[in-house]
């Protein structure tokens, strides 16, 4: 069997992306749907920090629910991208709190329709995971257990820390298109509040 040339299956990809493109703009253009009445919401539940050797490791729990116009994408082929932020702060009496140190651990969700299957893929990485149910895919990304933050030795023993944690789902590598629809839409707005807590709570 003689394999298709690379421009034909490049094409092809181009094809469907426009497609995807075009039907999502469909979606979004007649507005009045009562699906799009579904907000998108992400909250941290909770927090916790523990020390291991010397590292500090993150527990924490997020709730992910995808807003109509996400939920549409996702199911028409589109890989979501979700971005866990965590930012270290100096606490400061007189001054506002000093960043330290940041760590964006970032998600990718698909939907594989020939599966019938949701594909989360730790993007740090390049650990990924099927499901069978995008409840269960979400409840799995919502579960953060021992993920590394920090060497201790680079925090300062003198010093008071805060550390604050939120969830955004990132629209920075959709197409063109679909960025610039996703830029006016109030459904692909989505990010979590920063949950804050102290090194010494």
């Amino acid at each position: 069997m003689t394999a298709a040339p690379d421009h034909w299956s490049s094409g092809h990809g181009a094809l469907r992306a426009l497609r995807v493109i075009l039907c999502l703009a469909i979606v979004l253009a007649l507005g009045g749907a009562p699906a799009q009445a579904v907000e998108g919401r992400f909250e941290v539940r909770s927090a916790t920090l523990d020390i291991v050797d010397g590292v500090y490791f993150l527990d924490a729990r997020v709730q992910y629910r995808l807003s109509a116009d996400a939920l549409s994408a996702l199911e028409a082929g589109v890989a979501l991208t979700i971005e866990l932020q965590l930012e270290v702060e100096r606490r400061r009496r007189f001054l506002p709190n000093q960043t330290v140190a940041v760590l964006n651990q970032r998600y990718q969700l698909q939907y594989h329709a020939l599966s019938n299957r949701y594909v989360l893929r730790n993007l740090n990485s390049g650990e990924q995971e099927s499901f069978a149910t995008l409840f269960a895919a979400l409840n799995q990304l919502g579960r953060v257990v021992d993920l590394p933050v920090i060497d201790a030795a680079l925090l300062d023993p003198d010093s008071r820390y805060q550390f604050r944690l939120r969830a955004v789902l990132d629209t920075r590598e959709f197409p063109g298109p679909l960025r610039l629809l996703a830029f006016w839409a109030d459904g692909w707005r989505i990010e979590s509040d920063w949950y804050r807590w102290r090194l010494d709570d």
